[in-house]
């Protein structure tokens, strides 16, 4: 064998059937890749669509969703809805976040606000608005949302009671509105809607627990905003909820003193708001008897609500003035009273507010009617001229035949109020005074006064006269005076003869003085000649 055709059979080239190491990094990339796709999907959460207003702010690839500041979803996308009324973005949520995705679910935008109620979302001033999600558990699930144009009072899950205030008078609330119970903040307005068919105004109301559990079926609502100055019979009253009612609006709640507390609420339930909280205890009244008055006065001053009063304590108050269905006469005919329709309630009079306490009442009304049952309009405020109407029994009165009824309600009769009787008893006096002959009067007055001149000056001559006589007589009787006190004065002779007569007195009382001692010792010496004693001879001392 040749040297070639050996090299040739030693070099021959054998076929590998071992894969090459080189493909091992290819091959492990790819798995790894896989790996990850296999896991973002497994992991990734669904895709979601949100409607909103504008998209003011929002960016698609850069806006995060955020549930208790947790970074839970990514805007992908963002376009107009078909109707051009808004905007649809499509978001990327994580896995976690899928169970979270229900109907109940609310989203909305997070920027900077200052309220009342306080400052929020501050925090995008520099990383911009993001998305935030309410989730919640409950519901179905669902993949599209409508967003909420403004973040909600209350957030949801927050444990408390959910309840629908409604309103028809001139005051309104706006979200965010406080709720105060003794002048605590307890709750708040959330959301607003307003009925065009009933044109009421529906309020909801958030309460916050532990407060929740005060609201009961006798609970009554009524308004705190601002201040409320009350001018009465015990001077000026002032009322106020808190601090934040007085920069906004509020309300308020409690059981009217005199009610049971009632059964608790537990789910949503329906209250009116009322003016104030004389208004909200009014209400536990529900039955009253109706009586008119026909009023020959005027009624300025007298509103619908005005109380009824007897002797002080309110029985009711004014349910109607002038009814517009009143058709019998027209108001300017000759004669035209007023119809005033009252309501006395049982439950004022200490009767039970049933069907027996509203006849109980009606029958002694009528019976007291025949026994002098009056009523009256009187001034309950000088300042404002209110009216109120006041019945009271006067046994002076000449009961009527018959009880008159206005539109079946039994009238009660009235009289003038009090200002009223004193203008008519001054109406008399007047038409006295203008039936007197003034002229004569005058003529014989001016003829009086003319004597009485006379006569006057009379007496003035007089007193002149007598003043001119007196002052002469005077000076005469002064003038003797001072002549018979020059007489007494010292060296004159009348003072010397004064002095001479008093010394001889005195002489003549120094000899007297004896005899005066001597009937001092005997009184009877001078007719009886006293017994001569012997005279006693000093002798000496005998040894």
């Amino acid at each position: 064998m040749s040297d070639d055709t050996q090299f040739s059979e030693l070099a021959a080239i054998k076929e590998s059937k071992r894969l090459s190491s080189v493909w091992l990094v290819p091959i492990i990339a790819l798995g790894i890749g896989l790996w990850f796709v296999y896991y973002q999907l497994s992991n990734q959460g669904p895709v979601i669509t949100i409607a909103f207003e504008n998209a003011e702010g929002l960016e698609a690839g850069k806006t995060k969703i955020k549930a208790r500041e947790v970074d839970i979803g990514l805007v992908k996308n963002i376009k107009l809805n078909d109707d051009l009324s808004g905007v649809v973005i499509t978001a990327q949520m994580s896995k976690e976040a899928e169970t979270m995705l229900t109907e109940n679910t609310e989203f909305w935008i997070v920027t900077p606000r200052i309220s009342l109620s306080g400052v929020s979302g501050m925090s995008t001033l520099l990383s911009g608005p993001y998305i935030n999600m309410e989730p919640s558990l409950e519901g179905d699930s669902e993949s599209d949302f409508i967003a909420r144009s403004e973040p909600p009072v209350t957030p949801i899950g927050t444990p408390g009671l959910h309840i629908t205030l409604n309103s028809n008078d001139e005051f309104a609330y706006e979200k965010g509105d406080a709720v105060v119970y003794k002048g605590l903040k307890v709750g708040e307005f959330e959301d607003i809607y307003f009925n065009l068919e009933e044109r009421v105004v529906y309020y909801n109301v958030f309460i916050e627990a532990p407060y929740h559990q005060l609201i009961t079926k006798n609970t009554r609502f009524w308004n705190v905003s601002g201040i409320n100055f009350e001018l009465g019979a015990n001077g000026l009253e002032v009322q106020t909820g808190s601090v934040e009612t007085l920069l906004t609006n509020g309300v308020t709640f409690g059981v009217p003193e005199g009610m049971s507390l009632g059964e608790r609420i537990t789910e949503r339930d329906y209250f009116d708001i009322y003016p104030d909280h004389q208004a909200a205890s009014d209400q536990r009244y529900k039955r009253g008897v109706k009586f008119a008055l026909m009023i020959e006065d005027t009624v300025r001053g007298l509103k619908v609500g005005a109380p009824v009063e007897y002797r002080g304590l309110v029985i009711g108050q004014v349910v109607d003035i002038n009814p517009e269905f009143y058709s019998q006469q027209i108001i300017l005919d000759e004669g035209y009273s007023i119809p005033v329709i009252i309501e006395i309630q049982p439950g004022r009079v200490q009767q039970p507010d049933t069907d027996e306490g509203v006849e109980f009442v009606k029958q002694q009304t009528l019976h007291w009617i025949h026994r002098g049952f009056r009523a009256t309009l009187e001034t309950g405020n000088l300042l404002t001229g209110a009216l109120y109407v006041d019945v009271d029994i006067y046994p002076e009165m000449t009961p009527p035949e018959t009880i008159e009824s206005f539109m079946d309600i039994p009238v009660i009769p009235s009289i003038p109020e009090e200002f009223g009787q004193i203008a008519e008893k001054m109406n008399q006096i007047l038409n006295k005074i203008n039936h007197m002959p003034l002229d004569d009067i005058g003529k014989n007055t001016n003829h009086m006064l003319k004597q009485f001149s006379d006569t006057a000056r009379s007496i003035k001559a007089s007193s002149d006269n007598a003043d001119k006589l007196i002052i002469a007589e005077m000076s005469r009787t002064l003038v003797e005076v001072n002549r018979l006190l020059s007489d007494y004065q010292q060296g004159s002779v009348t003072n010397t003869e004064i002095n001479r007569t008093m010394k001889s007195v005195q002489q003549l009382l120094g000899d007297l003085q004896p005899l005066i001692k001597q009937l001092n010792r005997a009184p009877n010496s001078l007719v009886f000649p006293p017994a001569e004693s012997p005279e006693v001879e000093p002798k000496g001392h005998q040894q």
